[in-house]
């Protein structure tokens, strides 16, 4: 019998950072080139034959990626951008500092992503992109929602930070189209900090290199090798700084190939919560597609009754904190931030189906490092929680 609560603390998420990928980092620390260089282009040549894709461009963030697409798509003032609230602020963020609108549709209850159905009412001769969620490791309808947007003659970004490895019926999400990849510490592989952007559209893939970097038409590896072309430099356009590192490069190349066998245990474990989560009728998972694709268990989401369960979300959170289990929340809806409620003037009941779940879900712990024991103490413990909340009450 184990002991409960356990000793130490369980997190919701760990990287799992191997020899591999330590030896791989330490080589390019030895190797006297650690910013954007050879390790970079073999990542991104790497990502992009895993995905099926054209081309991709590695960049700091997911967020960065998303900054240089709205600038090289001409997104700003006068236009309006739709996505969902249920998703990090940092699209809306974007967006809004951009110049153009956010404007935000609802979702799905069961699966948490938005539909041609929530779209098409927020279609105005103003919107310019729409950006969909693949959320928690499953993909969005990609093609209903292209079907709805190519009759209109709008743009399509699709927001992938969630869905590395992840399939859209027999495709994996990035071959088409242009989408953005997270590989933060808490993704399914990670770069420290980092993200990608993929597309089939060559001038779009030139452009967005040069603004990741200065607007310059050479990057730093490209000037001072000695392959490297003399010249003076030229800016083609003001760009940012936003260019990958060959020591993010280098553990992105070793957790790539690892990243099926990780995709593969959350998908053990995640199958194995929804077994002991049957006898938990006051904890339901979120639901799943029904067309067909493959789940990569980006984040094991579940919405807490609040009817039987007598205590607020965040209030059950804290609890579960004492029985040494962390949790994350993803997301509170971007529409009921601050800045959103008070500057942009957007009210509660909006968005009655993001609202609703957005009062009421949580993520537990899902990490390739878990154990099923790990997750026998994860359910236990929103047992014992369960038990606290209704004595509080």
């Amino acid at each position: 019998m184990r002991p409960f609560p356990r000793d130490n603390f369980l997190p919701f998420s760990l990287p799992v950072i191997e020899d591999d990928d330590i030896q791989g980092v330490a080589d390019v620390l030895k190797s006297g080139w650690i910013t954007t260089g050879p390790k970079t282009a073999e990542f991104e040549k790497a990502f992009a034959d895993f995905c099926g894709c054209p081309h991709a461009c590695a960049l700091t963030s997911a967020t960065a990626g998303m900054h240089v697409l709205l600038k090289a798509l001409n997104i700003g003032e006068g236009c309006e951008v739709i996505t969902p609230s249920m998703t990090w602020v940092s699209t809306a963020n974007l967006i809004a500092l951009s110049g153009a609108k956010p404007v935000f549709a609802d979702i799905d209850r069961s699966t948490l992503m938005i539909t041609p159905e929530t779209i098409a009412p927020v279609i105005s001769e103003k919107t310019r992109l729409v950006i969909p969620v693949h959320f928690a490791g499953a993909p969005y309808d990609v093609d209903a929602i292209s079907a709805l947007l190519q009759e209109r003659n709008i743009l399509m970004i699709e927001d992938a930070a969630h869905a590395v490895g992840t399939y859209y019926k027999e495709r994996k999400v990035g071959q088409s189209g242009t989408a953005i990849f997270s590989f933060h510490p808490i993704k399914n592989m990670t770069t420290g900090e980092g993200g990608m952007v993929c597309t089939d559209d060559g001038d779009l893939i030139d452009q967005v290199r040069r603004l990741k970097f200065h607007g310059l038409a050479k990057d730093a590896w490209q000037r001072y090798t000695k392959k490297g072309s003399v010249g003076p430099l030229e800016v083609l356009e003001p760009g940012f700084k936003y260019n990958f590192t060959d020591i993010q490069s280098a553990l992105g190349l070793s957790q790539l190939k690892k990243l099926d066998r990780f995709n593969a245990r959350r998908k053990d474990l995640a199958l194995y919560y929804d077994e002991l989560l049957k006898n938990v009728p006051e904890i339901t998972p979120i639901g799943r597609p029904i067309y067909p694709h493959r789940h990569t268990h980006h984040l094991y989401i579940v919405l807490l009754d609040i009817d039987k369960v007598p205590v607020t979300r965040d209030i059950f959170l804290d609890l579960l904190k004492q029985y040494q289990i962390g949790t994350g929340v993803h997301f509170r809806a971007a529409h009921l931030q601050h800045y959103y409620r008070e500057v942009c003037g957007y009210r509660r009941g909006l968005l009655p189906e993001t609202e609703w779940v957005s009062d009421r879900l949580f993520s537990l712990p899902l990490f390739p490092s878990m154990t099923e024991n790990d997750v026998n103490d994860v359910v236990q413990a929103l047992q014992a929680a369960i038990v606290s909340a209704r004595k509080e009450k």
